[in-house]
């Protein structure tokens, strides 16, 4: 362990002992989560954040040691966070220069407890319906974008597919989450669905420090219709793409195509 606040609040001498000459038997996700199980029940998980990456580093060193992105590397490999040794002399590496990714140890069958109360419903399974949409929804008076935002809500939609979604959805970032109605939640639902799939086609989006476990780049930022394009041409109607800030983060839409709802009465 190179960074104790990799593990924190943990011990990084705790989370050494608990990876020790252990076998990773399976790789899953959950939302954001990344997780490698272990061979005594044990589930390493990781939590990436704003810019943290992991990358596999070839025995010969053939491989991007991970801290080379937008960053250049040096010698003191001072973004390098985590280094796990595999059996056949390769590495799996953890970057992280703005430290904010985390990694802990889970027991087995505490995984299910700590997810319940942080993730809500995973966007390509099959629980992800329009009735589970409109029931995540309703009532709700915050912004649609904020919505997408909130990993208690729908997982791992971050700020770039939020804004691809909704625009997908023909729906305004700031209409109030409960103003939808049914044709309104099935568009956002395959909006939202619709995004992610081409992300992963594309092997995500590679704007500032992403790459993948190889050190490769994604194609998701050479097909953006809204994302970062603002004073751009809509692809859809040919005005201007604007830029606004919702819940602090810089939202990209097409005022003429994305409606914005209005909140919907109550009925006495």
């Amino acid at each position: 362990m190179l960074d104790p606040y990799f593990t924190k609040p943990e011990l990084p001498g705790n989370f050494e002992r608990a990876v020790n000459r252990r076998e990773i038997v399976d790789v899953g996700r959950r939302g954001k989560y990344l997780m490698l199980e272990l061979d005594d029940g044990n589930t390493v998980v990781i939590h990436l954040r704003m810019t943290g990456s992991l990358v596999l580093l070839a025995p010969d060193g053939s491989e991007n040691p991970g801290d080379a992105r937008i960053y250049e590397a040096d010698a003191s490999e001072k973004h390098l966070k985590a280094r796990f040794t595999l059996d056949d002399g390769g590495e799996l590496r953890f970057s992280d220069p703005r430290r904010f990714g985390r990694g802990f140890v889970a027991g087995a069958g505490d995984l299910e407890e700590y997810f319940s109360s942080r993730l809500g419903v995973e966007p390509l399974s099959e629980d992800f319906t329009v009735e589970a949409m409109a029931a995540m929804t309703a009532g709700r008076t915050g912004p649609l974008k904020s919505f997408l935002l909130d990993q208690k809500g729908v997982v791992g939609v971050g700020n770039i597919y939020a804004d691809e979604a909704l625009f997908r959805a023909r729906l305004h970032p700031l209409s109030p989450g409960g103003s939808m109605k049914h044709d309104h939640h099935l568009a956002l639902r395959d909006g939202v669905v619709d995004a992610l799939e081409r992300g992963l086609d594309l092997g995500g989006a590679s704007i500032d420090d992403y790459r993948d476990a190889k050190g490769e780049k994604g194609g998701m930022q050479n097909e953006f219709l809204v994302h970062r394009r603002e004073g751009e041409e809509c692809v859809a109607c040919g005005g201007e793409i604007k830029r606004i800030v919702v819940g602090g983060r810089s939202t990209y839409f097409c005022p003429n195509c994305q409606k914005r709802l209005r909140r919907r009465s109550k009925r006495k």
